[in-house]
C-alpha cells in the first residue's frame, strides 16, 4: 500500500491559489491584493477595502462614489425577510438570524443562480448592503423594538451603529468600527472562507456559499472567539486579579480565548491597530479598565506561554466599551467578512475545479457479511 501522509486540520497543506491576500511572515504583515493591511486601516474606509477585494484595485474618487451610491441604495430588506426576522424567537442567537437571512435573501435576487463574474460582484454588493440591516433588525426585534431604517447619508460603519441604536454614533465609535471592519474583511484560506470555496466549487450559488461560511464562522474556535474572549474578561473582572486568574486557568489547562493563531508565529499583525482604537475609545469614555485588564492578561500569557493575542482579543473589549451586546460581535464580523467570502467565491467560480480531497481510512478491513438471524 502506498504510504499516505496526513496533516491534522490540514495545517500546512496548500489547498488552492488566491490573489486576495497573504500573510508575510517575514515582516509579520497581512497583505491584501498587494497592500499592507495596517496601512489601509490608517488611510482608508472599509468601502475602499471592499472595492479593492472585489475589483482588484483601490477605487478612484468617482469609482468610490458610484460604489457607495450602489451600496447605500441596496440596504433595505425585502418585506418577507423582515417578517422572518420579526417572527424569530427572541432568544435566537444573532448568528442564526444572519445565517437564515442570507439564505432567505436568495429568494429575492433575480441573479441568484447566475455564477458569472459580474453577477457575483453585484450579488456581493447586495449582501454587503443588506447583512448589516439584517443584523440590526434582528437585534431590535429581539429587544421588542421596531427596526430603524438605514440612513443613506452614513457609511457602512456609522450606519450599522445607527441602525442598532436609532441615533447617530460619535465619530470615535465610527472610527473604531471602521478599523474593525477593515481588519476582519479578509484573511486567506481560513475555516469560513475555505467552507465557502468548497461549497462554491460544486457550482452552488454565492448565497449558498456565504450561508455555509456564516455557519462555519459561528464556531467559538473561529469568529465566535471574540464573544468568548469578552466573556472570559468579564469572568476575570478585576485587573488586580487578572494575573492569578490566568495562572490558575493555565494550571487547569483551560483555553485562554483570544490567544494564538495558526498562521501568525510572532503575533497577529492586526492586533496593534485594534488595540490603538480600543485605547482611543477608553480615552473618549474616560475609563481604561478593560484595556488595562487585557494588558495584564496579555503580559501574563506572553511570560508564561509565549502566546500572542489575536485580533479577536482587543476587538472584544473595544466593542464592549462601545456598548455593543456580546452576541452581536460575531455578526458584526459577518458584516465585514462577507466581502472577503464573496471575493473567494468569485475567484473560485472564475477558475473552478471541484474541491474533493482524499482521506485516510481508519476503520476495519473487509469483513464477512453475516445474515441478520445468524448474528450473535
Amino acid at each position: 500500500m502506498t504510504e499516505q501522509t496526513y496533516s491534522p486540520g490540514l495545517e500546512g497543506v496548500i489547498a488552492g491559489e488566491s490573489a486576495l491576500s497573504r500573510i508575510d511572515v517575514e515582516i509579520n504583515r497581512l497583505i491584501l491584493r498587494g497592500y499592507d493591511l495596517v496601512e489601509l486601516t490608517e488611510s482608508t474606509r472599509y468601502e475602499e477595502v471592499a472595492y479593492l477585494l472585489l475589483y482588484g484595485d483601490l477605487p478612484t474618487v468617482a469609482e468610490l462614489d458610484a460604489f457607495n451610491g450602489e451600496l447605500r441604495a441596496q440596504r433595505d430588506l425585502p418585506g418577507p425577510v423582515v417578517d422572518l426576522l420579526r417572527a424569530a424567537p427572541s432568544d435566537a442567537h444573532p448568528m442564526d438570524l444572519v445565517r437564515t437571512a442570507v439564505s432567505a435573501l436568495a429568494f429575492f435576487d433575480a441573479e441568484t443562480r447566475d455564477n458569472s463574474h459580474d453577477a457575483n460582484v453585484r450579488k456581493a454588493m447586495r449582501l454587503m448592503a443588506r447583512i448589516p440591516t439584517a443584523i440590526a433588525h434582528g437585534h431590535r426585534f429581539a429587544q421588542g423594538l421596531e427596526p430603524v431604517a438605514p440612513d443613506a447619508g452614513l457609511d457602512q460603519a456609522a450606519n450599522l451603529l445607527y441602525m442598532l441604536r436609532g441615533e447617530e454614533p460619535p465619530e470615535y465609535e465610527v472610527e473604531a468600527m471602521n478599523v474593525s471592519l477593515i481588519l476582519y474583511a479578509e484573511h486567506g484560506y481560513n475555516a469560513s472562507a475555505f467552507t465557502g470555496r468548497v461549497v462554491a466549487s460544486t457550482l452552488a450559488d454565492l448565497y449558498g456559499a456565504v450561508t455555509a461560511a456564516v455557519a462555519a464562522l459561528h464556531g467559538p474556535l473561529h469568529g465566535g472567539a471574540n464573544e468568548a474572549a469578552m466573556e472570559m474578561l468579564l469572568e476575570v473582572g478585576d485587573g488586580a486579579a487578572a494575573e492569578q486568574w490566568v495562572l490558575d486557568a493555565l494550571a487547569q489547562k483551560k483555553k485562554i480565548m483570544g490567544f494564538g493563531h495558526r498562521e501568525y508565529k510572532n503575533g497577529d499583525s492586526r492586533v496593534p491597530s485594534m488595540k490603538k482604537v480600543g485605547r482611543q475609545i477608553a480615552q473618549a469614555v474616560g475609563d481604561a479598565h478593560w484595556p488595562d485588564l487585557a494588558d495584564v492578561v496579555e503580559e501574563t500569557m506572553m511570560r508564561e506561554k509565549g502566546i500572542f493575542p489575536n485580533v479577536d482579543f482587543p476587538c472584544a473589549y473595544t466593542y464592549y466599551m462601545m456598548g455593543i451586546p456580546i452576541p452581536l460581535y460575531t455578526p458584526i464580523f459577518v458584516a465585514s467578512r462577507v466581502v472577503g467570502w464573496a471575493a473567494h467565491v468569485i475567484e473560485q467560480h472564475d477558475g473552478n475545479r471541484l474541491i474533493r480531497p482524499n482521506h485516510i481510512y481508519t476503520g476495519p478491513e473487509l469483513r464477512a457479511f453475516v445474515p441478520l438471524g445468524e448474528r450473535d
